[in-house]
């Protein structure tokens, strides 16, 4: 017999919708969305039925989109259906296979959920979900927010089956004899969340037989303790941001006596786009030189004598083209560009191993000249630096008229910027004299963009 009252009283209890509105069901044909359909019929509510079909799984793909659209004709329930390149999608914006359907899926579900009149977006998530979520993120690196995992209702997004474990799913599934489509891929361990569900939970469930109801208790103290850091956060945001006519300012006094420091302010930053590892560069430059300034995608942030000064940055070009190199420097950085790549090693071992190269998009410099984080981005209006081999300053416009850079060009040229605001490298053209090596260098640092292309008039 299936859980009506259970799957009722759970909706209820975390007003995840009301029983006039239209609910539009998220269905793979799996075990957990097939259940969802048949508790959402059975309970009466008014719903709809949508299925992505992401063209990964050849024959077994188009298996699944048949049976949940019979499904829904059997259930006289509407249905939709989308066809994705989902591969292709996830080459054009490198990202990976999971996270290109993930994009994908979302994106039509909100199209669908707006244009036809659905309330929510009903995911038939379920405990189990809910834990292997919380040990990725805990894997990968995470906040509070990443440890209370799956909320019952994030947004327009919904999750009725939260109540149930998987255990429970399956034994209804075959105690109802309902029918399911099995996904293959679900089987595979090459994906991490697969890794954590086939081999990390029942390892973990030796231990703790009742695992889905601590998980369940520790997601929700979690829950209810980034309530708590939201609360401190919005009265220190209060009186830590003060607006001033050409910014927000934020005492350095202030900032130094937070506690914990780099929490507290990375949580005050956050909404301005500031990172975790950034804020980190920040406080460590609290008792350096003034002038020093930090960029997010859409905020600056100046170190001035006795204030941090917040400003929107509004070159709209050169922020949508503005990368940070904040992890000090050692590896690689992705961009839509190409890939930078950087490595420091002594004077000594540069002249042993490496050498000067003829090539423009590698450049060799006095590490201990940078500050960090340096900046990656577009040209802008007044940009100059001292070319190598030149001891006055020249244009960026002067340079890539010399150069033959076609006007359209311009502005797919990275240009290299110290935390000091300097230029230090106009890549694929020219370094800045002032960051060559030289007599008294002790550290190189090694730049290398790849897979950049300019071209000449």
């Amino acid at each position: 017999m299936l859980p009506l009252q259970n799957f009722k009283d759970y909706i209820g209890q975390n007003a995840l919708f009301t029983a006039n509105d239209k609910i539009l069901l998220a269905v793979s044909g799996g075990r957990d969305s097939v259940l969802m359909v048949h508790l959402f019929k059975l309970s009466g509510y008014n719903f709809g039925i949508a299925h992505c079909n992401f063209n990964l799984r050849g024959e077994e793909s188009i298996r699944d989109e048949h049976f949940v659209k019979m499904l829904a004709a059997t259930l006289d329930v509407p249905f939709y259906v989308t066809h994705f390149e989902t591969k292709a999608y996830a080459t054009a914006h490198k990202v990976s296979i999971q996270m290109a359907a993930r994009d994908l899926r979302y994106q039509w579900f909100e199209e669908i959920r707006s244009k036809e009149g659905y309330a929510c977006i009903a995911l038939a998530q379920h405990q189990d979900d809910a834990i292997e979520t919380v040990l990725l993120n805990l894997t990968r690196g995470t906040g509070i927010a990443g440890l209370h995992g799956i909320l019952p209702k994030r947004g327009h997004l919904i999750r009725p089956l939260l109540f149930l474990s998987r255990t429970e799913i399956n034994e209804l599934m075959e105690g109802e004899k309902l029918d399911y489509v099995e996904d293959s891929s679900n089987l595979s361990t090459n994906y991490a969340r697969n890794k954590i569900r086939l081999k990390v939970l029942p390892q973990l469930k030796e231990i703790n037989g009742n695992l889905e109801v601590t998980f369940q208790h520790n997601i929700q103290r979690f829950a209810d303790t980034e309530l708590v850091l939201q609360k401190v956060v919005a009265d220190l945001s209060r009186n830590l941001l003060i607006q001033k006519q050409d910014g927000i300012y934020l005492s350095i006094a202030e900032v130094k006596g937070l506690s914990p420091q780099k929490l507290l302010l990375f949580e005050v930053l956050k909404p301005y786009g500031f990172s975790e590892h950034l804020v980190a560069d920040v406080l460590q430059a609290l008792d350096k030189q003034s002038g020093i300034s930090f960029f997010s995608s859409s905020h600056q942030l100046t170190l001035d004598r006795e204030d941090l000064i917040l400003k929107v940055l509004k070159d709209k070009d050169a922020v949508a083209r503005q990368h940070l190199l904040i992890h000090a420097k050692e590896g690689g950085t992705l961009l839509p560009e190409g890939e930078l790549n950087m490595l420091n090693v002594t004077k000594s071992i540069f002249d042993r191993d490496y050498g000067f190269k003829n090539d423009p998009f590698e450049a060799y410099l006095d590490a201990e000249k940078l500050i960090y984080p340096l900046v990656l981005r577009s040209k802008q209006t007044g940009d100059k630096f001292k070319p190598i081999g030149m001891s006055s300053f020249k244009k960026l416009s002067d340079l890539f008229i010399d150069e033959k850079i076609p006007v359209t060009r311009k502005d797919d040229i990275p240009v290299l910027v110290n935390g000091n605001g300097e230029i230090i490298w106009v890549v694929g053209l020219r370094a800045d004299n002032r960051y060559k090596l030289g007599p008294g260098t002790k550290n190189v640092t090694i730049l290398t963009f790849r897979n950049l292309h300019i071209t000449n008039s």
